[in-house]
């Protein structure tokens, strides 16, 4: 039993520093205990969780950056990004690990995507989101209704899918379809510009494992339940989940494209109007109250190449 002993502790020594967090990796404890009479219990805690959520999933979804035209069933294009992504009025604070995050987050991404025949292109993004270990992966499929004609704009629908990775304690995925309108110039020879505005429906849902909501405790709080071994468990328990059916918004977004030989270089405004929703009323141990949700906005730059 000893030797055992000595190797969980050798062990446990080892995975140490996976435990540790990075500034803005998220503590979703912060948001308050829904369980009445659990340590830090909040009536709005699940409110909480559903703003956080919605947010989160607004800024992974934030960026679009190509135009509704699609690469022709032989094209091929791989772009680096950026996003500079605004949670808004941050009087609800992402439960950041470092108190001080202040509404504004990078997240840089990899983007590639292939021509497909009939107008279809299909594209795949990985992304990370700055100062955390989490990342978000996106797959899409886009259709040109109609591209390449002369004195008509070009227009496309796609639909996406994006799934937060590498997350403790919970889950976002969100995913949707958005409609593009745009228009290729041509500026002599090899050199391109095309401007396009488009409209996103999004859904948003979450759910959370068993979260800990006294991580605090002491060694000496821990080992007090010794005479009834539940109550080692009062504040483990989990947020309402959200389900995405319940949780839409309208992102609306316009950007340029510039082409030149095989260098493409593109930029992006993008505006999620959140909204409002009903907490559960107090009978349920909510608030009974709306609750608004803070606009997300973010700048997308690209560049890459397009074959």
């Amino acid at each position: 039993m000893g030797g055992l002993r000595i190797l969980a502790s050798i062990g446990c020594l080892l995975l140490a520093p996976a435990a540790l967090a990075d500034p803005y990796d998220f503590r979703i404890s912060d948001l308050g205990n829904p369980l009445l009479g659990g340590f830090n219990y909040q009536p709005a805690a699940d409110a909480n969780f559903r703003v956080f959520a919605r947010q989160l999933g607004a800024a992974l979804t934030s960026v679009n950056l190509s135009p509704p035209e699609t690469l022709g069933h032989s094209g091929f294009a791989f772009s680096a990004e950026l996003s500079v992504v605004n949670f808004g009025n941050q009087a609800f604070k992402l439960p950041t690990e470092d108190k001080n995050f202040q509404g504004m987050m990078l997240i840089p991404s990899m983007h590639v995507r292939k021509g497909l025949p009939f107008s279809f292109e299909l594209g795949a993004r990985g992304a990370w989101l700055e100062k955390s270990r989490m990342g978000a992966g996106t797959l899409e499929l886009k259709w040109a209704v109609n591209e390449g004609f002369t004195y008509l704009p070009d227009i496309a629908v796609r639909g996406n899918i994006t799934k937060l990775l590498n997350s403790r304690d919970f889950d976002v995925t969100a995913g949707g379809f958005d409609l593009g309108v745009g228009k290729q110039f041509a500026i002599g020879g090899m050199v391109t510009l095309t401007p396009y505005i488009g409209w996103n429906l999004v859904f948003v849902g979450a759910s959370t494992g068993n979260v800990d909501f006294h991580p605090g405790r002491t060694l000496a709080e821990s080992d007090r339940p010794s005479s009834n071994p539940n109550e080692q468990f009062r504040d483990i328990y989990v947020f309402d989940n959200l389900q995405a059916i319940d949780n839409s918004h309208h992102r609306f977004y316009g950007g340029f494209r510039f082409i030149g030989g095989v260098l493409m270089i593109g930029v992006e405004f993008s505006y999620a109007l959140i909204g409002k929703f009903a907490d559960k009323p107090v009978a349920r141990g909510g608030t009974g109250l709306q609750v608004e949700v803070p606009s997300v906005w973010a700048l997308n730059a690209t560049i890459g190449l397009d074959f």
